[in-house]
């Protein structure tokens, strides 16, 4: 694979915008409510046999 030129007048570099504290505490809510949903489903997986037939 070439590595690519950057044309004249042109920059890749990409600066992301500061995050508000708004946006912040909104990702940060969406986040942890994620995990406590993921722990919910991994945790009743935790009883239930594997599907495997025995021999």
């Amino acid at each position: 694979m070439a590595i690519i030129k950057e044309p004249n007048g042109i920059d890749f570099s990409i600066k992301s915008m500061p995050l508000t504290d708004q946006a912040r505490s909104e990702i940060s809510n969406f986040i942890q409510s994620y995990k406590a949903a993921s722990r919910k489903k991994k945790g009743s997986a935790k009883g239930k046999a594997s599907g495997l037939k025995p021999l």
